[in-house]
């Protein structure tokens, strides 16, 4: 029986090029090995005040970046968190089985929290809702990175608690690791990733971007002291950034961009950084254009929130009768 895997990406900025290697890349690996729910997080997204139109706006195009990139609206289950109340539902049910203790040590909510005199309720509990996005479609694995794991053993320990006082009601879920990727650092700031919520446009590549700002932001991206182009993530982190982004949109290795390399100045890793990017870029938008005009978007989330629908309310109903709610 094919295992159940669950994703998202939060609707919260612009995609990135860092977006593409570490989410999207590896989705288009999923889909060949897993059943993929796949689903955009919205009800996350408001942890932080959001612009209602912005939302709305970033919820679509997130899904025709999805499907311009190559992942399949038909093999997957693509839907939006908010269109199918269980996830609600069933978070409620899951705060008044969780600690506030386990809450409080949750490192997300340190880091997003600190130094802030108003803090929503949403961000200290979202862990919990996660738990039910996950828990929803009793999925066997859950793709994670390091900032997100402890989300995802908070979801186990709540299934494993609920499961021992109820029976065997959730699918306890594993974390995924992914596949070693590339991992895309920040322009300006080569110690940080590229992020799609930063505040510095200069520091990031957007899927988005048009030809004449992906040669700007590439041609004034850091480098480091000296003048040899070669990759050591240590010692010249702006450099190894850009070997990095022309191995992954060129599609060689490491190895052979190193060498194809060996000899080039700065000026010259970065004009061809920015070439293949264009290129890359040029062809993405282009489908994504086409998407976007041709009414797939609506059909595959009608068709994935149909679907993930009927699942959420076989569980979510089996969930409430054991808690004790309806008539008996």
């Amino acid at each position: 029986m094919t295992k159940r895997l669950l994703t998202g990406l939060q609707p919260s900025g612009e995609l990135t090029i860092g977006n593409f290697c570490g989410g999207i890349k590896q989705i288009l690996d999923y889909q060949r090995e897993y059943e993929v729910f796949l689903f955009v997080p919205d009800m996350h997204s408001i942890t932080v005040p959001q612009d209602p139109e912005t939302l709305h706006r970033r919820v679509r195009e997130i899904v025709g970046m999805y499907l311009a990139c190559g992942v399949s609206g038909e093999a997957n289950h693509i839907y939006i968190q908010s269109e199918i109340l269980e996830h609600a539902n069933l978070s409620w049910i899951l705060e008044c089985h969780s600690y506030m203790g386990e809450l409080s040590r949750m490192t997300q909510f340190k880091a997003k929290s600190d130094g802030k005199k108003e803090i929503g309720c949403g961000l200290f509990t979202y862990p919990i809702l996660m738990a039910a996005d996950i828990l929803l479609y009793n999925a066997d694995c859950v793709p994670t990175g390091a900032d997100q794991k402890q989300h995802v053993e908070l979801a186990r320990n709540i299934a494993q608690r609920f499961n021992a006082r109820y029976g065997e009601t959730f699918v306890v879920p594993e974390p995924l690791i992914p596949k070693l990727g590339a991992k895309i650092r920040d322009l300006q700031s080569p110690d940080k990733k590229m992020s799609k919520s930063t505040e510095n446009k200069k520091a990031s590549i957007f899927l988005n971007d048009t030809e004449k700002d992906i040669r700007k932001k590439i041609m004034s991206a850091v480098t480091d002291s000296g003048d040899s182009v070669y990759f050591d993530e240590a010692n010249k982190p702006g450099v190894s950034n850009l070997l990095t982004i022309y191995s992954v949109f060129s599609q060689q290795t490491l190895e052979q961009t190193q060498e194809h390399f060996q000899g080039a100045r700065y000026g010259d890793l970065k004009k061809e950084v920015a070439e293949v990017l264009v290129e890359f870029l040029t062809n993405l938008q282009s489908k994504y254009a086409a998407v976007m005009s041709s009414g797939e978007v609506d059909e595959v989330l009608d068709r994935g929130r149909d679907y993930a629908r009927e699942i959420a309310a076989q569980t979510y109903d089996k969930v409430r009768r054991l808690v004790g709610f309806g008539r008996v």
